[in-house]
């Protein structure tokens, strides 16, 4: 098949989840006042959005586009606890009782984010059916499993380990040598989840406005101004929940500790429900061993293949990356090849030196970033917790809450050093696989 017959008639350069649960836009005239000003519509200005108003306050949500157009409805999905600060080795140089208190926090967001789902009845697909983590190399296989000793032991979720022999219940695929299996983690759709924050967050009385993009926050007279693309508001306390957005004009301090790195995804056309059943048996999600890692997913309705990845050392376009993102999915499962690609999107993960998240104040206004790709629950957990620490209610302090957030050396908002990251990451990971 051609680069150009893998892909579908009506092949989208938008997020497969838009499909369901597309972004709005709303341009109503922005008020002059609120007690809170939230910027970003994402799962984290939302969830803040939801909780501040809950209490009564006057909240203002403001998106630089259209509301919910940004890094939460272009992920994965994917929801865990703690995972990422273990198999993602933020747990190296942090000090151990700080590092409690961080799992804490992350077994805590994935405890929020399926209470609020389930005690609010939002729609957004949630599914707590396991996640494998396959391993790349059979060296990796032993460091996956001495990860999943660790998780189990921090973070008490059931941990399996697994052959290449016994993992075909798991994966129709033996491009692994193994892996783990993590019980209690999942997913949702991030589109309709992002949907049905917004109509909780009206529902209790905060306003949303799109296209207001953010120029600059003053102190003025005891308060907020915040200065718009639409115009001023005044404001008793502003909050910047942008994470992989974060941009330097608006904050230019906080944008000089705080990376984008783009990760694209693509989905497959509808493909026979028996062959996806064949994939991956039980829908789990799965990610891998590779520190230039993918991860994929069986869409939450079971028909298509969703499968996210860098498409190499330098950014492209869409339909460039998913013609090298399909010979990465088709490495694992070549009987895809048939199959064409109907949707290739981008998105913006915030990523931090030390791959942990951040909280506190800077440029004006409190903020909350860093979800180092493990954002769904985080983030969400993040927004209410910044919530919580403007109306005083918190119950303890935040972990993610430090002062030593320090900035990046020769970075100002601009990720030049990201192509070499990424090609480093590559290196290692062909080297590891040859030696393997």
């Amino acid at each position: 098949m051609s680069d150009q017959a893998i892909f579908t008639e009506d092949f989208k350069t938008t997020p497969y989840w838009w499909d369901a649960a597309p972004p709005e836009t709303c341009l109503d005239a922005l008020p002059a006042r609120a007690d809170v000003v939230i910027v970003g519509s994402g799962f984290a200005g939302l969830n803040a959005a939801v909780e501040l108003a809950r209490h009564g306050k006057n909240v203002v949500v403001l998106e630089a586009n259209e509301l919910g157009s940004g890094g939460s409805t272009r992920t994965g999905g994917m929801i865990s606890s703690g995972q990422k600060l273990v198999v993602g080795g933020a747990i190296k140089g942090i000090p151990p009782d700080l590092f409690q208190h961080m799992i804490a926090d992350s077994i805590a967001s994935f405890a929020f984010i399926q209470t609020l789902v389930r005690s609010e009845q939002l729609d957004a697909d949630l599914f707590i059916g396991g996640r494998y983590f396959g391993a790349h190399t059979q060296k990796q296989l032993a460091s996956l499993y001495e990860m999943g000793d660790i998780l189990h032991r921090v973070t008490g979720v059931t941990v399996h380990k697994v052959d290449q022999e016994n993992q075909a219940a798991i994966i129709g695929s033996r491009f692994y040598h193994g892996g783990i299996l993590v019980d209690e983690y999942g997913g949702v759709h991030p589109g309709k989840y992002n949907r049905a924050l917004r109509a909780l967050a009206r529902q209790h009385g905060a306003q949303l406005f799109s296209h207001a993009r953010v120029k600059s926050v003053k102190a003025e007279g005891g308060g907020k101004v915040v200065y718009t693309e639409r115009g001023t508001v005044q404001a008793e306390s502003v909050i910047f929940l942008t994470n992989g957005y974060t941009e330097k004009d608006a904050t230019p301090n906080l944008a000089k500790r705080i990376v984008p790195v783009k990760s694209y995804q693509i989905a497959t056309e509808p493909l026979p429900r028996e062959l996806l059943e064949r994939l991956i048996p039980s829908g789990r999600m799965i990610t891998d061993s590779r520190r230039d890692l993918i991860y994929t997913r069986p869409s939450p309705d079971g028909t298509r293949l969703l499968f996210g990845s860098r498409p190499g050392i330098m950014d492209c376009d869409e339909k460039t990356a998913a013609i090298r993102i399909r010979q990465r999915m088709l490495a694992i499962w070549p009987e895809l090849a048939p199959y064409r690609i109907s949707h290739a999107w981008s998105g913006f993960v915030g990523m931090t030196r030390d791959k942990t998240a951040y909280a506190g104040e800077m440029d004006n206004a409190r903020f909350a970033v860093g979800c180092n790709g493990n954002g769904v629950a985080l983030m969400s957990w993040l927004g209410f917790r910044a919530a919580q620490k403007l109306l005083g209610t918190e119950p303890r302090p935040l972990s993610f809450e430090r002062s030593n957030f320090r900035p990046i050396p020769l970075y100002n908002g601009k990720p030049w050093f990201v192509p070499l990251v990424s090609g480093w990451y590559r290196l290692r990971d062909a080297i590891d696989k040859v030696r393997d």
